[in-house]
């Protein structure tokens, strides 16, 4: 399969496990959204596909163009083209965003061809410009250090922009929409869609609310509860749980 795949997945956290028994696909092309309640382990999710070493599994495979990357580094995933925009991404004082950004676009050429010499800076400028500018960022953002007190908007926008950045084939993006305000949501999930039409990539989403959803249309929401997929639906899924909750869903899907 041309995209994500977790079969039969088990993590374990401390010795709980917190993901359990989950399947699911994301081909590329394709926008899925995860929703549950708290504590529920998408998160969890996240850092497991991503190969977060504190993250264990204890059964199932993660496959990504149909290999499996159960034993791979998180920079051995990203090459191969994963990415993951995290809910709290790091501040690294002292690096800016455009240094951050060639360094990560060279990392990517150079292991997908060993000699390559990196990105001419003319070109990488010219790329930069225009992916801050559908994302309305100042130009004077890429000289800033990376989420060195930057906004929770600012934040999710550089998250954002590194994904215009290098392509991913897939990317999960966890709460991308937390600390957004409504029109930096917008901004946001505008440049999201145009990625995934550009490039053709499979997109993760893991959110507790509908309102990115009014922007972004997944093709499949799926409910988590309790470390797994109890769920799936049309995008009208996420509508129902905006009005209804997850109380409905706890008594017609009773969890082992």
């Amino acid at each position: 399969m041309t995209g994500l795949e977790i079969k039969n997945l088990s993590v374990n956290i401390h010795d709980k496990e917190i993901i359990k028994n989950f399947s699911l696909k994301v081909p590329k092309g394709e926008i899925h959204a995860v929703m549950g309640p708290n504590g529920t382990g998408k998160s969890t999710l996240s850092y497991s596909i991503m190969g977060h070493p504190a993250y264990h599994p204890t059964q199932g495979e993660i496959l990504l163009n149909d290999q499996i990357i159960n034993d791979w580094s998180p920079d051995q995933r990203s090459q191969a083209g994963l990415f993951l925009a995290m809910q709290y991404p790091v501040a690294v004082p002292g690096v800016s965003v455009a240094n951050f950004l060639r360094t990560a676009m060279n990392i990517r050429r150079k292991a997908a061809n060993p000699s390559d010499k990196g990105i001419p800076i003319p070109e990488f400028r010219k790329i930069l410009k225009e992916k801050m500018a559908y994302l309305k960022m100042d130009p004077s953002f890429s000289s800033r250090y990376l989420n060195d007190g930057f906004s929770g908007g600012e934040k999710k926008r550089a998250e954002v922009l590194q994904m215009a950045m290098l392509k991913p084939e897939i990317a999960i993006l966890d709460e991308i929409d937390s600390g957004l305000d409504i029109d930096a949501l917008r901004i946001v999930a505008e440049g999201i869609n145009t990625l995934a039409q550009e490039n053709q990539m499979g997109i993760l989403i893991i959110t507790h609310y509908q309102r990115l959803l009014d922007y972004i249309k997944p093709d499949v929401v799926h409910i988590m509860m309790d470390g797994h997929i109890v769920l799936s639906g049309k995008s009208e899924l996420a509508l129902e749980l905006e009005e209804k909750g997850y109380d409905w869903i706890r008594q017609e899907q009773p969890l082992p």
